[in-house]
């Protein structure tokens, strides 16, 4: 298995790789086009915000590349929203490969923004990435945007209104929760990604 972490500027990556060693995987953090085709496993971590971290991968000449991979690829927090095709945030152009729109989450009365903390996930079709997922597991969010639900959404979550906590279309697939920070749930679909 070769696994890579695209180097898209985010400051999640050490705790990504960390997260993975735990699992008996190591990842080397690339920016380097022929390593990232080449890999079994691609997983896009970020945090910050879209229009930065897409400057970045069009800097490294990776839009085309990302686009284009057919093995699995997870992108983590804002590396899940990058893989949408366009976030509010900056009116971004993202990769597009899942067919979303990134929203910010609407200021409401006693409404935190941004979403931080625990949260419940409710699986909302099956899929492998979402295997052994119980109702009333919880995972880590730290985010001011996120993709409604909708045909992608392999999992949910609620701040005000429903939002993706997991998504999929074909081989791309991402969770916006920090899966390095929400303990045993966040291992368990890190290890389903890497069984696919």
């Amino acid at each position: 298995m070769r696994v890579v972490l695209v180097d898209a500027g985010g400051t999640n990556i050490g705790s990504v790789r960390y997260a993975l060693q735990r699992l008996g995987t190591d990842a080397a953090l690339t920016s380097d086009a022929d390593r990232i085709r080449a890999a079994t496993h691609v997983i896009l971590p970020g945090v910050g915000a879209a229009a930065p971290g897409m400057r970045r991968l069009r800097e490294a000449g990776l839009v085309e590349v990302m686009r284009g991979l057919t093995q699995p690829v997870l992108g983590v927090c804002l590396g899940m929203q990058l893989l949408c095709a366009r976030s509010e945030e900056g009116d971004t152009e993202c990769l597009g490969v899942i067919p979303a729109t990134v929203r910010r989450f609407d200021e409401q009365p006693g409404l935190r923004v941004p979403h931080m903390g625990w949260n419940t996930l409710r699986a909302t079709r099956g899929h492998r990435l979402t295997d052994g997922l119980r109702e009333g597991d919880a995972a880590y969010f730290v985010h001011s945007y996120a993709v409604p639900t909708g045909d992608h959404t392999l999992a949910s979550s609620e701040h005000g209104l429903p939002f993706s906590a997991v998504v999929a279309s074909g081989n791309f697939m991402g969770m916006q929760f920090h899966p390095e920070r929400s303990a045993g749930v966040g291992a368990q679909l890190l290890r389903n990604f890497l069984s696919l």
